[in-house]
């Protein structure tokens, strides 16, 4: 199976307050999404690595991803004004270069630009599950408790072992994920932010099993999450794994 690392680092990140999209903030020393391409330039397991930008800003990271040395960046396209619109033009961009093999010989890890130390177990995880599985996500078990609430009323409380908190990569064998796609486009209901949710609601037949996250592949949404990654970045340390959780399969109702 061929292995597609997407980088997706088209949105613009208005809550942390920059001038600049967020995935080009720097951290240690380079932006978050090199850290990201870098990660995936690494892993054995993944082929090439294929980077989604907002259209004003291609340019200036073919520029700079092409002096970096990363020799499996195939492209860097233009994404959308939502996230589901940048995975599907990174999806028709994947299905046009497989024109010449079997679709389902792809295996495609979306990961968020935002989650700039994500390592190389979890990227091997990604891709082994892909070996066994139609569809994956990485997640870490919630440690607070969760409320549902109606209009600011506690209205039900779940179990909080059943409950997870979704990381990225969020991988999937290529037809799958293309079809998911496929059917959440015609649906003018659905606003989709998260891969895993569009297969969940429309493909409810495939499993979406589960990789196990770490606490150190944190998403950087405010300011204060690029300091804690400054932190774990110099420490150079990750938190406990739970490596049973590869055998669990996640499904959330539609």
């Amino acid at each position: 199976m061929r292995m597609v690392g997407v980088v997706l680092g088209a949105g613009t990140g208005r809550r942390i307050g920059a001038a600049l999209p967020k995935q080009l903030l720097r951290l240690g020393g380079r932006t978050l999404l090199e850290h990201c391409v870098a990660a995936f330039e690494q892993a054995p397991g993944v082929d090439e690595i294929l980077v989604v930008m907002a259209s004003g800003y291609v340019e200036q990271v073919r520029t700079m991803l092409a002096g970096g040395g990363y020799g499996k960046v195939t492209g860097v396209i233009a994404g959308g004004v939502a996230r589901a619109d940048s995975t599907r033009a990174a999806l028709a961009a994947i299905a046009g270069a497989s024109v010449s093999g079997d679709p389902a010989d792809w295996g495609v890890l979306l990961h968020d630009a935002a989650r700039p130390l994500v390592d190389q177990r979890i990227i091997a995880d990604c891709v082994a599950a892909l070996g066994v599985h139609e569809a994956a996500g990485v997640a870490v078990p919630a440690s607070d408790t969760i409320v549902i609430t109606d209009n600011g009323v506690m209205h039900s409380m779940p179990r909080r072992e059943t409950l997870w908190r979704c990381q990225t990569p969020q991988c999937f064998r290529l037809p799958v994920i293309a079809r998911a796609h496929e059917l959440a486009a015609a649906d003018p209901d659905f606003a989709p932010t998260d891969d895993c949710g569009v297969v969940l609601r429309y493909l409810p037949d495939v499993a979406v099993h589960i990789v196990a996250g770490s606490e150190r592949n944190l998403k950087i949404t405010y300011p204060q999450d690029l300091a804690v990654a400054e932190a774990l970045l110099a420490r150079g340390d990750d938190s406990p794994e739970h490596p049973s959780a590869l055998r669990a399969p996640l499904r959330f109702s539609p």
